[in-house]
């Protein structure tokens, strides 16, 4: 029988009163705890708005963000994560194309005075948002405690598994963001396949150090805990030595994350001289992931499972890795899990349970599933017997420390700037990234541009610092075809020395 992650909150919180699932920081909430502050929550979003209302968070992993997500989900209404790295082009856009009614954002965080960007975004918008500041000063907005004050009121709506609960965006070749859409029904999917190939029990704890605002990070703090039955220890900024430190005190059991995470968390745990015997399991995707680590990872975790996976928000987890099996678990991506994969001329296509339902704008979906209702990844993979092995991306998208970025975007954005005739941005192989921006450029006259101006003009035009080309080389002219379409791979192989 299907349920929803409100259900769960509410056996949970019967069931285990008193059981720690969010730890972060000195603050550890217990079930009955968040159940609480959800409740309270949700009877503040339904004073003030619509049942399937969109709420937004842009929020580091903290656990205010869980009450926010419970909080949400209790009301009927919609969650929205937002990056807490992308800065005002971008949020604007968000804000806009969901209709968001709430965000929440944190005051200051690494630096940044988030509430005065949103300000500054929700100023340009037809019907902007309530903004709800987290963690200090509101300067005019809401605060954080507003939300608690005063009695309950108004009956909560009880959502139907079914029914879309959360939107999250992800890049595309577009560049304009698409918003993909999730029910309860499909994370509760992913979670019982995780739960049946990742060696997971009740008990077992979750460092979290991916950002909430990606698939991973939030069904790890905010689906598990519940389902599952595990303790999710936030991480709101990461460093392996600390993380190496909180895994030890936490005895966590499994970790996910981009290839710099798995690289971090080795190196720190080798300095500490530990070999975190609580970990368990050690699931690494997100970017390309060497399997000289996934290796050298096995031998020095001598307890976990270290496996490389694929995915995406929208069909999340497409395969579970190969943990029984340490050579395809560093030589292949992993067998698939409930996702029916196939490959069509070479392309990557998934369809499974645990998929989104669509796009928030069904015009996205054009092209985005064939026929058989398949999803199109635009990722290029062959088979290892039962194993998948993606092989590379007909995406043209970057990924640097697991952030999607779309160059597309930050070609539009450059174009006609800064001396700036053509230009190409396309990803480069980092050892402490996985993938880095580099802006190929025709300049309007010599010397051309370098990384300064770049980041200069991007910088002013709002856009987050990760999508910031790290990289400028100066040509004469780019590659073009007959249609005269830039030839990225040729770019690509200049750049990396594999010309033919």
């Amino acid at each position: 029988m299907s349920v929803t992650l409100a259900d769960a909150l509410r056996d949970a919180a019967q069931a285990t009163p008193d059981r720690v699932v969010l730890v972060d920081g000195d603050c550890r909430l217990t079930c009955a705890a968040l159940l609480e502050r959800a409740t309270a929550l949700a009877h503040a979003l339904t004073a003030r708005m619509p049942p399937a209302s969109m709420v937004s968070f842009m929020l580091p992993n903290w656990h205010e963000a869980a009450v926010v997500y419970l909080g949400a989900t209790l009301a009927g209404m919609v969650v929205n994560p937002i990056l807490p790295s992308l800065r005002d082009h971008e949020l604007r856009f968000l804000l806009d194309d969901a209709d968001s009614r709430m965000i929440f954002v944190p005051a200051r965080f690494r630096g940044h005075d988030y509430a005065a960007m949103v300000g500054r975004v929700t100023d340009t918008l037809d019907r902007p948002p309530e903004v709800v500041v987290v963690r200090g000063a509101a300067a005019g907005h809401t605060p954080y405690s507003a939300l608690f004050d005063g009695p309950p009121s108004g009956t909560l709506r009880t959502p139907r598994p079914d029914e879309v609960r959360m939107v999250m965006y992800t890049s595309g070749t577009t560049g304009r963001p698409k918003g993909v859409l999730h029910t309860h029904d499909s994370i509760h999917a992913l979670i019982c396949q995780i739960r049946d190939h990742w060696r997971v029990e009740p008990g077992d704890a979750f460092c979290v150090p991916s950002p909430i605002a990606h698939i991973g990070g939030s069904i790890y703090a905010f689906e598990c805990p519940l389902l599952l039955g595990t303790t999710a220890v936030l991480m709101e900024r990461w460093d392996g030595d600390e993380a190496v430190a909180l895994m030890t005190a936490e005895r966590c059991t499994h970790m996910a994350g981009a290839t710099p995470f798995l690289e971090h968390l080795l190196a720190a745990a080798e300095r500490a001289g530990t070999r975190l015997p609580d970990l368990k399991v050690f699931i690494c995707g997100g970017a390309s992931v060497p399997p000289s680590l996934i290796r050298r990872a096995t031998r020095y975790f001598a307890r976990a499972a270290v496996s490389r996976v694929y995915g995406s928000t929208e069909v999340p987890v497409t395969t579970v890795g190969a943990l029984d099996d340490p050579d395809r678990a560093a030589d292949t991506d992993g067998r698939p899990g409930i996702a029916d994969v196939r490959l069509v001329d070479g392309e990557i296509r998934a369809r499974g349970p645990q998929m989104l339902v669509g796009y928030l704008h069904p015009e996205d979906d054009a092209g985005s599933f064939d026929a058989d209702g398949y999803f199109r990844t635009g990722d290029l993979g062959r088979w290892d017997g039962r194993c998948l092995v993606v092989t590379g991306r007909a995406k043209d998208l970057i990924i640097r420390n697991g952030e999607n970025i779309s160059p597309k975007e930050i070609e539009d954005l450059l174009t006609g700037e800064a001396g700036i005739a053509e230009i190409a941005v396309v990803g480069v192989p980092d050892g402490r990234t996985g993938e880095r921006a580099c802006a190929v450029i025709v300049p309007t006259e010599q010397p051309g541009p370098d990384v300064a101006d770049l980041d200069r003009v991007l910088r002013a035009r709002g856009v987050a610092p990760f999508k910031i080309p790290e990289q400028v080389e100066i040509w004469d002219a780019l590659p073009r075809n007959d249609a005269g379409k830039v030839l990225k791979h040729r770019i690509r192989a200049v750049l990396t020395g594999k010309v033919d």
